[in-house]
């Protein structure tokens, strides 16, 4: 995932463009350039590290040297100095010109950017009171800080102006005239002075919804364990998963195991637990968490997210949503998924009355329940291609997968080099930083690695950029990624399941697209592309993870070093499709969820969140019980806490591009660096700086079909 800096209404504009979008405060206008150099700084400044640029190699965060009390001064001055630099554009005499308005606006909010790129990305990775509180003091400034930008008259006059004689302008000046106007549209500048007072209201209710919303599902990571106390109860667990989960309680200051959740609804230990009343307990705590706290804030972010698509003349916030995206309204994501979803349910019971059979083999007499999913898929696998995790785990060593199968993988491909940099500090101790290096030695970026799950640190994997690549500024890519493997037990080895070795690759697409960026503006660099774009990258990438010379590099017994037996490599190639209806399903599900809570009208009244999430998924049949949503709707941080609001059909959208693009580079010698070449120069180093479609073009020569999608989920032949 590509997680946006602020999870709340402040991403919508503001932070999705990643690069500090200017403001304007009205009651800043009298200000000039003059003055605003000469504005006193708070007393902390002198120790502040947040005010001044770092001075570590490519201004990479002093993360050793920031403290709590930085970031509320750092986001007042950056807001202050913020709205003085605008308000020097706005108030210029000379008449609207691209080097003046837009490349002034580019090169505006140092400090903003520099602060809230801190501030939050450490929210989702170190969170504790301390973030909760400035988090709460702050977004709503932000929010307001936001508004006075877009719905400035004077700065949407430039900005018109520009954007009516853009004939004059070509290639990336042209995208970017063309993304401001239409961010500043879609923010409200052509509304009324009642309607942008409406509009000011609705964003200060959602951030603050939105807010409250994230912190509670954070807060559910340390609040919704399981605590076992007798040991028997986690048979089938190998014995590292035990000791892990010793050490978690033992870390929390609790006696026994403890299970701490994961994202998704579907936990991992479903798949190795034997006891079903502890498989039932486990999954149900995941399905109805949060449910007390944040239902009522669901019901009220699409309320509210409604009442602002209508503002803005759509019928819906799904309407609206998708307007900016390469699917461009509902009826074309609807169509995708109800076009997939009866395929996807079919090969699901197939794999359902398989499951049922094993638990009469078993000796059960229960009907499938979907705490029971996982556990008996395992043995329908072990069964089908006489293969489980047991077998398979010991060759997926972390570092091994890291080192000998991604930056393998990556090597073979762009030519990388990837050095450890043990100098540069990191947030947490478990963190990694390095340095990226082209084939002839010269330097990318940096690139940070931050593996295990921890309290305090959301779930799920994503990526995001601590400093962003622009030629205009002078800057090169400094980029992160996260993921929540199960930490083991001190002095044991980190042995993964193939799940989580996708993910590493899937994130490291996002990291590459971000490293590789070459684009003159911050606004178009990077990954700051449409959300049905975004994810093409790292869903291309996790690909290279099944290539036969990558996989036979990295899988090797991590005792013994021995490469992965060539009968064993076998069963993991041919059981990759296995459990696809189910997980093909599970997805559809949580993206149709999403689409349903953002296509109601304004005024809709509900009143039971489990009730509406029923109604949804048996409009498009998919209200089938042993396979629930990846995510139900009161722990859907996509959704509801981030950017993705009728927008997690993108991973679906996306993996048609990446399906269809790993099978041309395969037809054109697979894992080469002439394919890796033109795929980094036509899609990663683009950005957002010229059309997407485009862009795939210019690599594949033509548009992606759905063939190699079906193929790859394993729901045709």
């Amino acid at each position: 995932m590509r997680k946006t800096l602020i999870t709340t209404a402040v991403s919508a504009a503001l932070m999705l463009s990643a690069c500090s979008e200017q403001s304007a405060d009205t009651s800043m206008t009298s200000k000039t350039t003059a003055e605003a150099s000469t504005m006193t700084k708070t007393p902390a400044a002198a120790d502040n590290v947040l005010l001044t640029p770092s001075p570590l190699q490519y201004m990479a965060p002093q993360f050793d040297k920031l403290k709590a009390s930085d970031y509320l001064p750092a986001f007042e001055q950056g807001m202050l100095e913020h709205k003085a630099e605008i308000a020097a554009i706005t108030n210029n005499t000379e008449a609207a010109t691209f080097d003046n308005t837009i490349v002034a606006l580019e090169k505006t909010g140092a400090i903003l950017d520099r602060t809230q790129r801190a501030f939050f990305n450490l929210t989702g990775l170190i969170s504790d009171d301390n973030f909760i509180s400035v988090e709460e003091q702050i977004v709503p400034k932000l929010t307001a800080h936001q508004d006075n930008i877009y719905l400035d008259e004077k700065l949407f006059a430039r900005i018109q102006a520009i954007y009516k004689n853009k004939a004059t302008l070509t290639g990336e000046d042209l995208r970017l005239v063309e993304v401001y106007y239409d961010r500043f549209v879609r923010s409200g500048a052509k509304l009324s002075d009642a309607d942008k007072t409406t509009m000011r209201q609705l964003n200060g209710e959602l951030a603050k919804y939105e807010t409250s919303f994230s912190q509670n599902v954070l807060k559910s990571f340390t609040d919704d364990v399981i605590v076992v106390e007798d040991k028997a109860q986690l048979d089938g667990l190998s014995d590292g998963d035990i000791a892990s989960l010793a050490s978690a309680a033992k870390d929390a200051g609790k006696t026994g195991y403890m299970i701490t959740l994961v994202n998704t609804t579907t936990q991992p230990l479903l798949s190795s637990l034997k006891n079903r009343d502890l498989r039932k307990k486990l999954w149900q705590t995941s399905a109805y968490r949060a449910m007390e706290t944040n239902a009522p804030l669901n019901i009220k972010i699409a309320q509210l997210r409604a009442q602002k698509a209508q503002l803005l003349g759509y019928p819906t916030w799904a309407a609206y949503s998708l307007g900016d995206q390469m699917a461009k309204n509902p009826e074309a994501v609807y169509g995708i998924l109800d076009d997939l979803a009866p395929k996807a349910l079919v090969k699901a019971k197939i794999e359902a009355a398989d499951i049922q059979a094993e638990i009469v083999k078993d000796g059960e007499d229960f009907t499938l329940e979907p705490w029971d999913w996982a556990y008996y898929a395992e043995k329908v696998r072990t069964a089908k291609y006489d293969l489980d995790d047991g077998q398979v785990k010991p060759y997926f060593e972390m570092n091994t997968v890291l080192n000998d199968g991604l930056f393998f993988a990556m090597n073979k491909l762009y030519g990388i080099t990837v050095k450890p940099r043990a100098d540069l500090p990191v947030w947490h101790k478990d963190v990694t930083a390095y340095e990226i290096f082209n084939q002839d030695g010269s330097s990318i970026g940096l690139f940070y690695l931050d593996p295990y799950a921890r309290q305090g640190k959301r779930g799920g994997a994503w990526m995001d950029e601590l400093v962003s690549q622009s030629f205009l500024k002078n800057t090169k890519p400094v980029v992160y990624n996260v993921l929540n493997i199960p930490k083991p037990a001190e002095g044991q080895p980190t042995l993964m399941t193939f799940d989580e070795v996708s993910t590493m690759f899937h994130e490291f697409g996002h990291a590459i697209h971000g490293l590789y960026s070459q684009v003159k503006y911050p606004s178009l660099a990077g990954t700051l592309t449409a959300r049905d774009f975004v994810e093409f990258p790292s869903q291309a990438n996790e690909d290279w993870s099944i290539e036969p010379q990558v996989l036979a590099n990295y899988a090797k017994h991590y005792q013994t070093g021995e490469p992965i037996p060539a009968e064993l490599l076998a069963k993991v190639l041919k059981s990759h499709t296995f459990n696809q209806g189910f997980g093909t399903v599970e997805y559809l599900a949580a993206a149709l969820l999403d689409m349903e809570w953002h296509s109601i009208a304004a005024g809709t009244e509900i009143s039971d969140v489990a009730a509406f999430e029923k109604q949804a998924l048996a409009k498009h049949g998919l209200d089938y019980t042993p396979v629930a949503p990846r995510y139900k709707t009161t722990y859907f941080s996509h959704s509801f806490g981030g950017g993705y609001s009728a927008g997690y059909y993108a991973y679906l959208w996306t993996e048609v591009f990446a399906a269809d693009a790993f099978s041309h580079m395969m037809s054109q010698g697979g894992l080469t660096l002439e394919n890796g070449q033109k795929y980094r120069d036509a899609v990663l180093s683009k950005g957002n700086s010229q059309d997407l479609m485009q862009s795939y073009i210019d690599f594949a020569g033509k548009k992606p079909s759905t063939d190699a999608l079906l193929k790859r989920r394993g729901l045709v032949n």
